[in-house]
C-alpha cells in the first residue's frame, strides 16, 4: 500500500486518484475516450480552485498543449516523439520549446517481421509486388507505432491504406500479446507484424516462419533525421534475438515547456526521488533515481534537460 503523507486531505486526494484511475482504466472505454488522467495541484481554499501545476498523460501531439502552457508537464512514449516535437520534424510542423525533466526507463525496439515463405527481403519487394499483406498493427489509432509505421512506409512510397487497396488487410491488436495476434501467427493467418513490445510476440513469430526485414541505410538516414534512433536488436535484454538493426522505441520522457519555472521542475525531480519506492518501474530495466536523469539505453535523450531538473540532478551527484 502506498505511504501517504499525514493528514485527512491527502487521504481524500488518494481516494480521488483511485476513483479516477479506475474510471480511466475501464476496459469498455474505447481508444480516444476517457482513458487518460490529468492531475492538477493547487489550492482549493477559496470559491475557485487555483491551479499551480498540471501533470498529464496523453498522446504525443499533446506536446502542443505543453508548449503553450495549457498543460505544464506530460509523459510521452517513446522518446523519439519528443525529439520530433523539439526538432519540428515528422509528426510536428514546427519546433516546440520543450525540455526533459526526467526520463522513465523503458527499453524496447520496433521491428517489421514478415513470413519467410513469402520471400520478401525488403519493404521495396512488398511495394514492387503490390502484395496484399495480412498485417498486425495496434488498434489504438493514437498509438505511437502507427506514427512510425506511416513514416517508415512513406519512405518506400506506400501506406497501410495502399496495402489494403491491393487486397491486404489490417489485423488490429490491443497489447503486443493480444491473443488474436498470437493465434494468427501460429495458424498462418498473418503475413506480417509491425510493432514494438518485442519481448512478448517476436520469439513466437520467429518460431513460426517469420523473418526480420532489414531497412536500407538510406531508410535509416531518413528516420534518424526525423528523430528515430538506429539500434542493434540483440543487445541487453534482447541478446537472445538475431543480429539485426532496428528502430529504438525506448524511454518515456516526462517533459515541460522550456520556460516552466525552474523551481517547478526542480520540485518534480525531488518528488520522484522522495516517492520513488511507491512508484511502479519496468522490471529488469530501472536501477534507481539516477537512471531518470542519465542518457542510457533505456533513457535516450535527444532533447535538452530543463535547467531546474538539471540543477536537481547535479546537486544530487547524478550529472
Amino acid at each position: 500500500m502506498l505511504k501517504l503523507p499525514a493528514g485527512a486531505n491527502f487521504k481524500r486526494a488518494n481516494i480521488l486518484w483511485e476513483v479516477g484511475l479506475h474510471i480511466a482504466a475501464n476496459p469498455e472505454v474505447k481508444y480516444g475516450g476517457n482513458r487518460d488522467m490529468q492531475i492538477i495541484v493547487g489550492s482549493g481554499a477559496g470559491e475557485r480552485f487555483k491551479r499551480s501545476m498540471s501533470l498529464s498523460t496523453g498522446s504525443a501531439v499533446m506536446a502542443y498543449s505543453v508548449a503553450t502552457g495549457d498543460v505544464d508537464v506530460a509523459f510521452v512514449n517513446p522518446s523519439a516523439l519528443l525529439t520530433q516535437a523539439y526538432r519540428g520534424t515528422g509528426l510536428f510542423a514546427r519546433p516546440l520549446p520543450l525540455r526533459i525533466i526526467a526520463n522513465y526507463p523503458s527499453v524496447d525496439r520496433f521491428v517489421v517481421a514478415i513470413r519467410a515463405s513469402l520471400g520478401f527481403r525488403s519493404l521495396h519487394d512488398v511495394k514492387k509486388a503490390r502484395y496484399p499483406l495480412q498485417i498486425s498493427v495496434r488498434e489504438d489509432p493514437t498509438h505511437s507505432t502507427l506514427v512510425l509505421i506511416q513514416q517508415l512506409l512513406s519512405i518506400y512510397g506506400m501506406s497501410l491504406a495502399e496495402i489494403e487497396s491491393w487486397g491486404g488487410r489490417i489485423h488490429p491488436a490491443g497489447p503486443p500479446n493480444d491473443k488474436r495476434r498470437l493465434d494468427a501467427i501460429r495458424d498462418g493467418t498473418l503475413d506480417a507484424v509491425f510493432d514494438e513490445g518485442i519481448s512478448i510476440w517476436l520469439a513466437e513469430a520467429l518460431a513460426h516462419d517469420f523473418n526480420l526485414i532489414p531497412f536500407e541505410a538510406d531508410t535509416f538516414d531518413i528516420l534518424q533525421k526525423i528523430g528515430w534512433r538506429k539500434v542493434g536488436l540483440n543487445t541487453g535484454r534482447f541478446a537472445h534475438f538475431p543480429a539485426h538493426d532496428c528502430i529504438d522505441f525506448s524511454g518515456w520522457p516526462l517533459y515541460a515547456r522550456a520556460d516552466l519555472p525552474e523551481k517547478m521542475a526542480y520540485d518534480i525531480c525531488a518528488a520522484l526521488a522522495a516517492r520513488h519506492d511507491e512508484m511502479v518501474w519496468e522490471g529488469g530495466t530501472h536501477v534507481g533515481v539516477a537512471h531518470l536523469g542519465l542518457e542510457t539505453d533505456a533513457t535516450p535523450m535527444d532533447v535538452p534537460m530543463h535547467p531546474g531538473a538539471e540543477r536537481w540532478f547535479k546537486e544530487n551527484g547524478i550529472l
